[in-house]
């Protein structure tokens, strides 16, 4: 059995503890809680050592960025992942988005199936990210514009698994 990992990672347009990213600051416990009562997570990285160092991503240059905002998580599968991120606290907070982040010229995110007993680092987040952007989907590094499930290119339909989401949410 598989299970999928999830990388995160966004500039923040200012420092933390700047007002105009304020609002993104005073939802993280509320969205972090959300994905925790969400079906389907597993657990996600909060800075331990089992994760591997922590590590920016290498498109983060202190010289230019305020802050880089990371997440890294493991779920059961890719409907729990996507119903967490396109619903609730998180599909509100990520609306907001362009107000609180720097525009991106590379993927936000990337998500990778690993084995069930496997724990990510975030040193492998960051080159799968990597990867993704310079090579585009593969069973490697995927997004949701194409997604991998057993090897295979899948379209997801975004109505279909909004309604398969609302199942898993309630």
């Amino acid at each position: 059995m598989s299970r999928v990992d999830l990388a995160t990672g966004g500039i923040l347009r200012q420092a933390r503890g700047h007002e105009k990213v304020q609002g993104f600051i005073d939802r993280l416990q509320s969205v972090f809680e959300a994905a925790e009562t969400t079906e389907g997570f597993i657990d996600r990285s909060r800075w331990e050592k089992e994760w591997g160092d922590r590590v920016d991503p290498h498109f983060f240059d202190k010289n230019k960025h305020a802050f880089v905002a990371p997440t890294l998580s493991v779920w059961v599968d890719l409907l729990s992942v996507y119903a967490f991120a396109y619903n609730g606290r998180h599909a509100e907070a990520l609306s907001h988005r362009k107000d609180w982040f720097s525009m991106l010229y590379w993927p936000a995110y990337v998500v990778w199936w690993v084995s069930d007993d496997y724990v990510p680092t975030w040193e492998e987040a960051w080159e799968r990210l990597e990867y993704l952007n310079d090579n585009g989907p593969s069973p490697y590094a995927f997004d949701y514009s194409q997604t991998i499930d057993d090897g295979q290119a899948v379209q997801l339909r975004r109505n279909i698994i909004q309604d398969q989401a609302k199942s898993v949410l309630s």
